[in-house]
C-alpha cells in the first residue's frame, strides 16, 4: 500500500478525513478567506465548510478550519493542536436554501477573531451572551446567546499536531442563557437536546423555557445543585474601602445575572468571583460580614441574610444603596454600555 501524499497540511488532512468519512459522497460548500490571518488578513478561519443534511431534520452542518494547527506544529503544547478545537454549528435549513446563511459564517469568524485577539478560548460547558440577536438581520429572533458542547457526531480527533475537539455552538434564548448561569450549561443543553435533535440552531424557534418538561428539569437542577459558574467577567466591577466602610460597584447590565449567581452559589457553600477589567470581587459565605482588600482584589464574606438583600439590590438601574443588614456595605449600580463581544462596538445602554 502506498503512503498518502504529503500535502504540508497534516492538521487539515486529519479534519478532512473525519469529514470525508462522515459525509462520503457529499460535496460541501466551502468558504475561504482571500488573505489568511497568518498573512495579515482579517479572518482567522482559513475555510468554513457547510454540509447539507436531511437527517434527522434538514439542516446545515458548518465546520471551521483554522482554530487548530492546519499546517506545521507551531505551539509549544504537544498535546493540543493550536487552540485545541474547531467550531461547528448546525443550522435549520429551508427547502429552498442552496447556501448557508451569511450570518452564521460571520458568527464563526467573529468568535474566532475574539479568541485570537483576546486569548480567551471556549470549551464544552461555556456560554456567551451575544449582546443582541444571533442574526442581526432578524431582530425578532429570540436567540441572543450561545452555549458550547462537544459536537455529538464529530467529537474529538487526534492529529499529527495534537488533539482537536469539534466544539458545537448552540443558539440560546435569554431565558435559556439565564438557566445556564443559574445551573450549568452542559445540563441545560442536555435538557434542550430532548426537544432539539442534534442541538440544531433555529433562529425561528420559540424559547423552550415554556416547555413543561424542560422547565421542571431546570428548576429541579437549580434547586438541587445551585450554579456551577464560580467566575464571571463583567463590564464594571469595582470597590472602595474607607474607614471600615466598603462600596461595591457593578454595571447595570450584568447586575441581575450577578444576583442570580449569588443566590446559586453562596447558599450552597460556594464562592463567586466577579471580575471587571482591572479589579475583582470575591463573595464568600460566612457567619459574619467581613471585608479584606488586597490590591485590586476584594474578598467579601456575607452572612445568609446579607446575600438575600444584596441580590435584591442588584437591579439593572443606576442606584446607590447602603444595605440595612450590613450598614458597612454600600452597593452602587452604574450604567452599562453593551458591546458586541466579537467587535467591541457599543450596541445598547442599560441603566
Amino acid at each position: 500500500m502506498s503512503e498518502p501524499p504529503d500535502t504540508g497540511a497534516p492538521g487539515q488532512d486529519a479534519i478532512d478525513a473525519v469529514l470525508d468519512a462522515r459525509y462520503a459522497g457529499v460535496e460541501p460548500q466551502a468558504y475561504g478567506t482571500l488573505i489568511s490571518w497568518r498573512l495579515g488578513g482579517p479572518d482567522p478561519l482559513d475555510v468554513i465548510r457547510a454540509y447539507p443534511r436531511e437527517d434527522p431534520v434538514p439542516h446545515w452542518h458548518l465546520v471551521s478550519y483554522g482554530m487548530s494547527e492546519l499546517y506545521g506544529k507551531e505551539s509549544a503544547d504537544a498535546a493540543e493542536s493550536g487552540w485545541g478545537f474547531e467550531f461547528t454549528i448546525r443550522l435549520a435549513r429551508r427547502a429552498d436554501e442552496t447556501e448557508p446563511p451569511a450570518w452564521a459564517l460571520n458568527l464563526l469568524q467573529n468568535l474566532a477573531r475574539y479568541v485570537f485577539q483576546s486569548g480567551n478560548w471556549f470549551e464544552p460547558g461555556h456560554h456567551l451572551n451575544l449582546a443582541g440577536p444571533i442574526d442581526a438581520d432578524r431582530p425578532t429572533t429570540l436567540l441572543c446567546a450561545a452555549g458550547f458542547v462537544l459536537d455529538p457526531e464529530l467529537g474529538t480527533i487526534g492529529t499529527p499536531n495534537g488533539t482537536v475537539r469539534f466544539l458545537q455552538i448552540v443558539g440560546l434564548t435569554a431565558e435559556e442563557y439565564e438557566a445556564t448561569q443559574r445551573w450549568n450549561t452542559t445540563a441545560v443543553l442536555d435538557a434542550l437536546a430532548t426537544r432539539i435533535p442534534l442541538l440544531i440552531t433555529d433562529p425561528d424557534r420559540e424559547s423552550l423555557h415554556t416547555d413543561e418538561h424542560i422547565a421542571s428539569t431546570v428548576h429541579a437542577g437549580i434547586a438541587a445543585d445551585g450554579s456551577s459558574t464560580g467566575h464571571v467577567h463583567v463590564d464594571v466591577a469595582d470597590f472602595a474601602v474607607r474607614r471600615g466602610r466598603v462600596t461595591v460597584t457593578v454595571g447595570a447590565h450584568p447586575a441581575p445575572s450577578v444576583a442570580a449567581l449569588l443566590t446559586g452559589r453562596l447558599p450552597y457553600g460556594r464562592e463567586l468571583t466577579v471580575a471587571g477589567t482591572h479589579r475583582q470581587i470575591t463573595f464568600r459565605p460566612g457567619a459574619d460580614f467581613a471585608a479584606t482588600a488586597d490590591g485590586d482584589d476584594l474578598l467579601l464574606t456575607l452572612p445568609p441574610h446579607a446575600v438575600a438583600e444584596l441580590a435584591d439590590l442588584l437591579r439593572p438601574k443606576q442606584s446607590s444603596v447602603t444595605m440595612g443588614s450590613v450598614p458597612q456595605l454600600t452597593v452602587q449600580i452604574e450604567r452599562s454600555d453593551i458591546r458586541d463581544p466579537t467587535t467591541g462596538e457599543i450596541v445598547d445602554t442599560v441603566g
